[in-house]
């Protein structure tokens, strides 16, 4: 079964090797992962997607939580979340296929942000199925490249699973 882990981590140093050494030390793999600060730029936050039983995602957990770094872990496997990806897909386009390719963005709701004689290069936001759909489409035209970012989910609604410790519950911070 695929995970969606959100972790909370002190914006230092070598946390991210460590995340990741803690991962590949003991078999797991990491499908995608994305980090970057949040509105407290001495905390990070990591959506990593892996895949495995119950049993592997609690072990996976409880190493994380050892970790010095680790703020808080949240599995959103089973929660109600909001996930998103953006790729960046270069495409093959001639005479014939430049309109076709136009109309199938639009439709993804994508846009084109570069054109060149023979390409195009789109981009798109979505969940996996959206931007895999996209990309079967795309196949029997001829991708050149595909660049796509990894994973990043927070919770629905005004609930907070990864407030950080010492922010005010709705994680704005006030300036003094």
């Amino acid at each position: 079964m695929k995970h969606t882990l959100s972790v909370l981590v002190e914006n230092k140093p070598g946390v991210l090797s460590r995340v990741a050494g803690l991962f590949s030390g003991r078999g797991f793999n990491i499908e995608s992962l994305s980090v970057a600060e949040t509105l407290d730029p001495s905390v990070s936050h990591m959506t990593i997607v892996t895949r495995g039983n119950d049993e592997i995602l609690e072990q996976i957990i409880k190493q994380l939580n050892k970790l010095i770094n680790i703020i808080k872990v949240v599995d959103f496997v089973n929660g109600d979340f909001v996930n998103r990806e953006t790729a960046l897909i270069k495409v093959k386009v001639s005479e014939e296929t430049r309109s076709q390719i136009l109309s199938t963005v639009d439709i993804f709701r994508g846009r084109v942000v570069d054109v060149s004689h023979s390409s195009y290069v789109v981009e798109i936001t979505g969940d996996d199925d959206k931007i895999n759909a996209l990309v079967n489409l795309f196949k029997p035209l001829g991708i050149l490249e595909l660049s796509r970012t990894g994973k990043v989910a927070m919770t629905r609604g005004e609930k907070t699973k990864l407030a950080i410790p010492g922010a005010p519950e709705n994680g704005i911070v006030k300036g003094g």
